[in-house]
């Protein structure tokens, strides 16, 4: 896996990301940007979870590190930082791409060693419903409130983006429940569903700035390990 997935995986990110900053160097917002890096990565690991398991993406997860390091070292005005540096958040523009890459990796693996298999479910709701978010109140968020952030950076989302995260959410759910048929035996299970997805929107909303990928992650898996697993 070393030998062979390392290489592809680390070509694979790289063209993530120039994706992302071919969009931005386009004139695409870096709020809409970055969530398209966000997509196509928790696809690859929904993906490689299904197929191979923990131990592959590990490997990818790695391999995803090196090009988001290195985006940040090369700094402002680099294609991928550029991609994944939202302006807004300066003076800490750096500090708001490493600490989402933290988040998704303490998620990740303690999504993992608490529920296996399942952890799926916590990739598709965040890179699906947290990633909806940020793009659906850029567009039509009309109705902005504020997050809590643990450094001096403010942060807003919109009543818009939450119930974007709603809807996305759900879709993310259903599809975990095809992906794991034994989670609809459970008679109730598409309005237990709709309450995971409920709880996720509201997770997101009051997660502090740039932590969200780890409380996304975790809560829905556990809601799913709970409320539907046999």
């Amino acid at each position: 896996v070393l030998m062979v997935g390392s290489p592809l995986f680390l070509v694979w990110t790289w063209l993530c990301l120039a994706v992302a900053g071919w969009l931005k160097r386009g004139g695409m917002r870096n709020g809409y940007t970055r969530k398209v890096f966000h997509f196509l990565i928790f696809a690859t690991v929904v993906l490689l979870q299904w197929q191979w398991g923990t131990p592959v993406v590990l490997v990818f997860g790695a391999m995803c590190s090196l090009m988001v390091f290195y985006s940040v070292w090369r700094g402002p005005g680099n294609l991928f930082y550029e991609a994944l540096a939202r302006e807004k958040d300066a003076p800490r523009r750096s500090w708001f791409v490493l600490l989402p890459w933290l988040t998704t990796l303490v998620g990740g693996v303690v999504a993992n060693v608490w529920f296996g298999p399942l952890a799926i479910a916590g990739y598709l709701v965040t890179g699906m419903g947290d990633a909806i978010g940020e793009p659906a109140g850029t567009r039509f968020g009309r109705h902005p409130y504020r997050v809590w952030s643990l450094s001096a950076v403010k942060a807003t989302r919109t009543l818009e983006g939450s119930l974007a995260v709603f809807l996305v959410s759900f879709l993310a759910l259903w599809l975990t429940v095809l992906l794991f048929p034994g989670l609809g035996h459970n008679p109730l299970w598409l309005f237990r569903i709709a309450a995971i997805a409920v709880i996720s929107a509201a997770v997101e909303a009051v997660t502090p700035h740039g932590w969200d990928n780890l409380t996304m992650q975790v809560i829905p898996t556990a809601l799913v390990s709970l409320w539907l697993a046999p």
